[in-house]
């Protein structure tokens, strides 16, 4: 699990802001244009690169994002946590997916966005923000954040999940499936929900407070490992 709260905290709280920003950006009425002139440009680009073999990684990138994918990956984790008594990580993993899927639905009917015409895949609801997005970045981040032990190899996952849950959002933004601000505003607000509930519980643990109950099931104190990366 994480070990530097505060650190944890502060990337998570510059995730959230760009997330915000996104969406301010999004909804302003000043802003908007500006906005929607770059999303155009991307769109055309997509258009204009699109090719099979493209298509089909994005494809199947869109469908590792999916929920036939991320959920039974998700319950696989919280069982697995569950069962070697990874309380505090189990807590962290499970806030960060429920409060990213309770956002999905109200920002879509706030923003109300319309999405991108000649997408190559089935869509539904509106665009803003991109829900694949969101569960991508939170599933892959909020995985490495629970299982991986610290140190180095850790980090290196670290980085997978930053890649993975980046060229996913970019294979819907491919696919024509969302704006480019859709899938940028989800994989911050994704990647800020996962590091971030993982930093407030571990914060709260060491101040012995926290609401997962007893110390992990494992014996061991994560917040006393040398390791010092988030």
């Amino acid at each position: 699990m994480l070990v530097d709260a505060r650190r944890g905290m502060r990337v998570s709280g510059v995730l959230l802001a760009g997330a915000v920003t996104v969406g301010v950006l999004v909804a302003l009425p000043a802003t908007r244009p500006a906005v929607q002139v770059v999303d155009d440009a991307v769109w055309r680009w997509a258009g204009g690169v699109e090719n099979g073999p493209a298509t089909a990684v994005a494809v199947g990138l869109s469908w590792l994002g999916g929920v036939a994918v991320t959920w039974p990956l998700r319950i696989l984790a919280l069982l697995l946590l569950a069962w070697r008594r990874h309380w505090s990580r189990l807590t962290a993993f499970a806030l960060a997916v429920v409060t990213s899927e309770a956002a999905i639905g109200p920002l879509k009917a706030l923003y109300d966005r319309t999405r991108p015409p000649g997408a190559l895949v089935e869509t539904s609801a509106a665009s803003f923000p991109s829900g694949h997005a969101i569960a991508g970045a939170v599933t892959a981040v909020g995985l490495v954040l629970v299982l991986a032990p610290p140190g180095r190899a850790r980090l290196r996952w670290e980085v997978w999940a930053v890649v993975f849950a980046t060229v996913m959002a970019l294979s819907r933004v491919y696919l024509r499936a969302h704006w480019l601000s859709d899938s940028l505003a989800g994989a911050l607000l994704g990647g800020g929900l996962a590091l971030g509930w993982t930093a407030v519980v571990l914060a709260l643990r060491e101040r012995g407070t926290s609401p997962a109950g007893p110390p992990d099931g494992d014996g061991r104190d994560d917040a006393a490992s040398p390791a010092r990366s988030p």
